[in-house]
């Protein structure tokens, strides 16, 4: 399975990927104080605040998730190198098993390290430019690490939401690309809908879950051609 993985990531556009990898970073490192200084000063209040709001900006790793689906999915069938893979001496559900691996491990690790560079990012300018009352305790960092692991496990399985409908099915990029940003976005507007933040994550982790289900129990009946 490892290699497979590894085949997937050979296939992709690096240069394209990579790039796109350090375009998030980038952004979801500035975000974050920007937000507590200048946006949403309530969050400026302490450091648990601070990191509940990072965990949240940390979710626009999904829409990194929803590229990959693109490059691991949508564009193998549009280039009809899909028919190429489904040749492999292996069945087609290991290969989308794979391929789903692939981009969780990704998302994963990606939502980890962005959430660790914000963090820093976030102590080093209240160092400079007070923008949180207090300092940060060992409280504040087990809270912190423990953030960090559920929003990369949370990021991860809503990643997969658009894949069966959009990604393995219709095969279309855009709606692929705005189902990640409304489910992004929808949370910081539960208080709108009369919807608690948690109970709406934990209905968008039962909705990707769902979806890897249905992309691998499917992955012998979708073919190359719809």
């Amino acid at each position: 399975m490892t290699k497979l993985m590894m085949l997937e990531w050979k296939k992709l556009k690096r240069s394209l990927v990579i790039g796109e990898m350090a375009i998030y970073l980038g952004i979801l490192m500035i975000l974050p104080p920007f937000f507590i200084h200048s946006i949403i000063p309530y969050f400026s209040e302490s450091y648990a605040l601070a990191i509940e709001l990072n965990s949240f900006i940390q979710l626009g790793v999904i829409l990194f998730g929803a590229s990959l689906i693109n490059h691991v999915f949508i564009e193998e069938y549009k280039s009809k190198t899909m028919a190429l893979s489904f040749g492999y001496p292996i069945t087609r559900r290991k290969l989308f098993i794979a391929k789903i691996l692939f981009i969780a491990f990704v998302v994963f690790i990606i939502t980890l390290f962005s959430s660790l560079l914000s963090s820093i990012v976030i102590v080093t300018v209240d160092q400079f430019i007070p923008i949180i009352n207090g300092q940060p305790t060992f409280n504040d960092m087990i809270t912190f690490i423990t953030a960090m692991i559920s929003t990369a496990f949370k990021a991860t399985i809503i990643t997969f939401i658009p894949l069966f409908l959009f990604g393995i099915w219709k095969r279309a990029v855009f709606p692929t690309i705005i189902c990640a940003i409304v489910v992004m976005q929808l949370p910081n507007f539960s208080s709108f809908i009369n919807v608690q933040q948690d109970t709406l994550i934990v209905v968008f982790c039962i909705l990707g879950g769902l979806s890897i289900l249905l992309s691998i129990v499917s992955a012998e009946k979708l073919g190359e051609i719809k």
